[in-house]
């Protein structure tokens, strides 16, 4: 029986024209965390499984993981996220490091979950994190590089909405304001979480089912069901409005407003589902009706370094998924354009291999991308080969050629040919690299 052509389910396979966009996108995330003063670092993508059960959440390791014991009788996963991993690298310094460190990454991910327009089981993450600042200035500096991100894609701010809100607020609600018990917190926590993803009828139900009957009588479930229609941070009742968390949320909205941010909205039902977060939780949203959904997000987990028994560090970051983008770049038609590396395509006229093989390494040497063809096929079919490829230009080289040191080019897009030195030649390709 042959093998199967198809590549593993949620998994993908990369032609080149697919590996150019990807590579695209990945320039445009690296340089603007270079622009912040960010720092790239790497680290493997196979770790035990005691990293990720402290924090990351039931569901994430029991559920949406690959794990296996190894040789050595050791419980390990493909990384799902990279979060645990920069905890863990920057407690094995943490007396070598000086604060703040602005670190980024973008490695290969994998979640064994269904796969879907927008979810795969394997996909590449932007992850950005900032150490050591505990002030709101440092939620400003997330925000703004979830701006210049989404600008180096030349996506408007009328196509994504930026949504915040406070865990410190929620348990602040839930459990003072409401009166739940830590059982009733995190089970309500994790249905409003799926709160846009079940029937509303299921949903009500669910709620009052996870509410004490003692605490129902005193119209708990009604309070917090009429919470959770709040659009905006002023509408919050004038009790919740003194708490520090509001009055933060707020600040930071305005400060977002006087940078030229002005897609900032206050969402009361954004939990986010990680475990590790701690404070101010945020989410990127498509207003595409056709993708209405949330791109990628992050927040404050100041206790996740601490877990390595080293002091803790205040922290905040985020994440973005290839995939995910991807489809919102889709739905926008901002899908990176890309072309060839390939610049010139060496046509040899003849039996002129040795001096056609030297011309290639001139060039070579002279910093642009060239291919020799070897095939000894008739000139028009290199032609078409060259065509098919999209490489702009194509160069021939016969005795003539060689001996005088002037060469003809012709550019594949207008069909125009010129007669110049090599030196000229490679100055015309730099041009057209620059357009």
């Amino acid at each position: 029986m042959a093998l199967s052509i198809q590549s593993y389910k949620g998994a993908r396979d990369f032609y080149p024209e697919d590996k150019r966009v990807l590579n695209a996108i990945f320039e445009k995330w690296r340089n603007v965390c270079l622009r912040f003063g960010y720092e790239e670092y790497d680290a493997p993508i196979l770790e035990p499984v005691e990293l990720y059960a402290a924090k990351s959440g039931e569901e994430l390791v029991n559920d949406q993981s690959y794990r296996f014991v190894d040789r050595g009788g050791r419980e390990i996963m493909l990384r799902p996220e990279m979060t645990p991993s920069v905890s863990r690298l920057v407690a094995g310094k943490r007396q070598e490091l000086t604060m703040p460190l602005r670190w980024f990454s973008i490695p290969s991910c994998w979640r064994y979950e269904r796969p879907q327009k927008g979810r795969g089981r394997e996909f590449y993450q932007l992850n950005v994190d900032l150490f050591g600042i505990s002030t709101y200035e440092a939620e400003v500096e997330m925000l703004q590089m979830v701006d210049a991100l989404m600008t180096s894609f030349s996506a408007k701010q009328d196509t994504y909405q930026l949504k915040i809100n406070s865990r410190v607020l929620m348990d602040h609600i839930l459990g003072t304001w409401l009166g739940l018990d830590a059982v009733e917190q995190k089970t309500i926590s994790k249905l409003i979480d799926r709160m846009h993803k079940v029937p509303h009828p299921e949903f009500i139900a669910l709620i009052e089912a996870s509410i004490a009957p003692s605490l129902r009588e005193q119209g708990a479930a009604d309070k917090l069901l009429q919470l959770l229609n709040t659009k905006s941070l002023e509408e919050l009742p004038e009790d919740l409005q003194k708490h520090d968390s509001v009055k933060n949320l707020k600040h930071l909205k305005s400060i977002s407003e006087a940078s030229g941010i002005t897609n900032v909205v206050y969402d009361i039902t954004l939990i986010r589902g990680l475990d590790y977060y701690t404070d101010f939780v945020f989410e990127v949203f498509d207003t595409d009706p056709q993708n209405n959904r949330s791109l990628f997000g992050g927040g404050r987990y100041d206790g996740l370094v601490g877990l390595f028994g080293v002091e803790s560090i205040p922290t905040i970051g985020f994440a973005l998924s290839d995939v995910t983008l991807m489809e919102f770049l889709k739905g926008h038609n901002l899908v990176p354009k890309t072309k060839v590396e390939s610049e010139i395509y060496i046509i040899p006229i003849g039996d002129v291999y040795d001096g056609a093989l030297s011309i290639s390494q001139k060039l070579r040497g002279m910093g642009v991308n060239t291919v020799l063809d070897i095939t000894n096929r008739k000139i028009d079919k290199q032609l078409k080969s060259a065509l098919k490829k999209e490489v702009p230009y194509v160069l021939f080289i016969g005795e003539k050629e060689l001996e005088n040191e002037q060469f003809t080019l012709k550019k594949l897009t207008t069909g125009i040919e010129e007669t110049h030195s090599l030196h000229r030649i490679v100055s015309i390709v730099k041009d057209h690299r620059k357009a």
